[in-house]
């Protein structure tokens, strides 16, 4: 029997658990409910389990035939804080938040992998089943290999899906090379002097500051970065004031920037401090920036990706797979793990509907199969060579 097939005749109950932790989702480094059911499965299984890395990771361990080989596959746990707006009976359960990415959907396949592969043991060497807290943006990936993953649980290539709800469905991509975007994420804090709104020559208004900072940082993009490199300049947020006749004293603005290449990356972040220079100098007002390196380019690994394609052409047919797919300005934090491990992430499409981080989303039930097949046969593949 296939691994689809196999993995198809349990696929109702991956469903149930799928829509159990939609239900009930939490955020980066507080999922313990979601930590606490994987690790029961795996124990269920027959696989060995370690809890507590990265705070609230889980990894299993299982012993195939005798061999030298060691093979990671890693899923996220964690939901966002996002008011779901479906109608769904097994919607979230707990106000502002919700799996609006997927990652109930990639714990599951995972699940489903670890299941197939304690069933049938018709691999050699070890499987390392990675089961990561804090994918957004919270640094849950740099906490697991700060806590020791890869020192405890040595690997030598490590693999991870991503569902792609743009679709098209069934179809798994990658590619050599990058694949997501670097991220920082910045606060800017602007300090000026509150005033009555009817005497703003008393005070220094940092609304009008921060409107025309968040104007001028636009520019970086269109006019001092190479034209033939990506960038994006993204401000998600503006707090200021809480009275209609007040000029407040400050005013806050966040986002992000997303790069591939490194030079460029500096470069729009010295453009963000000197813009701010600028304009505090300007106004007499005072800018404090906050830029933080989140999130580093995933950069698939030749041999990993190429791997990778092969196993899901063997899958899904070859006409399902696009092994040199465009790379996106999302971001990902499997980057520090194919940072340190050779490696390869990929995308695997599903029914087209509303897109991550959307109060609408819903993970797709149908790749559930697919996805864990398709893990659960990287691991059959490539421990041993």
């Amino acid at each position: 029997m296939s691994p689809i097939d196999r993995i198809r005749s349990y696929a109702d109950e991956l469903t149930a658990l799928r829509r159990d932790l939609h239900a009930h989702p939490e955020i980066g480094f507080e999922e313990v409910r979601t930590s606490g059911i994987v690790a029961a499965h795996l124990e269920r299984f027959g696989i060995e389990v370690h809890r507590g890395l990265g705070k609230t990771g889980v990894v299993g361990i299982l012993q195939g035939r005798p061999g030298p080989r060691r093979i990671g596959l890693r899923a996220d746990m964690d939901a966002l804080p996002i008011t779901e707006e479906t109608n769904l009976p097994y919607r979230s359960k707990t106000p502002g938040k919700m799996h609006a990415c997927g990652h109930d959907g990639h714990t599951t396949m995972l699940v489903g992998a670890a299941r197939y592969l304690a069933e049938t043991r018709d691999f050699d060497g070890t499987a390392v089943f990675v089961f990561q807290p804090a994918e957004e943006g919270l640094g849950g990936a740099r906490a697991m290999i700060a806590d020791g993953l890869f020192e405890k649980f040595p690997v030598d290539e490590i693999y991870a899906l991503h569902n792609a709800p743009q679709g098209p469905h069934g179809v798994f991509q990658t590619r050599t090379g990058p694949m997501m975007a670097a991220a920082d994420f910045f606060d800017i804090r602007i300090t000026g002097r509150g005033a009555h709104a009817a005497m703003p020559q008393q005070g220094i208004d940092p609304i009008v500051v921060a409107t025309g900072l968040a104007q001028a940082m636009q520019s970086i993009v269109s006019r001092n970065s190479d034209p033939l490199k990506a960038a994006v300049v993204s401000i998600t947020q503006i707090h200021a004031g809480a009275a209609y006749n007040v000029i407040p004293e400050s005013a806050h603005l966040a986002g992000t920037v997303r790069t591939f290449d490194a030079g460029l990356r500096n470069l729009v972040g010295q453009r963000i401090r000197e813009l701010a220079e600028g304009f505090a100098a300007a106004y007499g007002a005072t800018i404090a920036v906050d830029l933080r390196d989140v999130f580093s380019v995933l950069d698939n690994s030749a041999e990993q990706a190429k791997a990778a394609a092969e196993i899901a052409a063997e899958l899904f047919g070859a006409d399902k797979v696009d092994a040199n797919t465009v790379p996106r300005m999302g971001s990902e934090d499997f980057a520090d793990m194919v940072a340190a491990v050779p490696g390869a992430y990929a995308w695997l499409g599903a029914t087209p509907g509303p897109g991550l981080h959307n109060a609408s989303f819903d993970f797709d039930d149908s790749l559930i199969p697919m996805g864990a097949a398709y893990l659960a046969r990287v691991v059959e593949r490539r421990a041993r060579l």
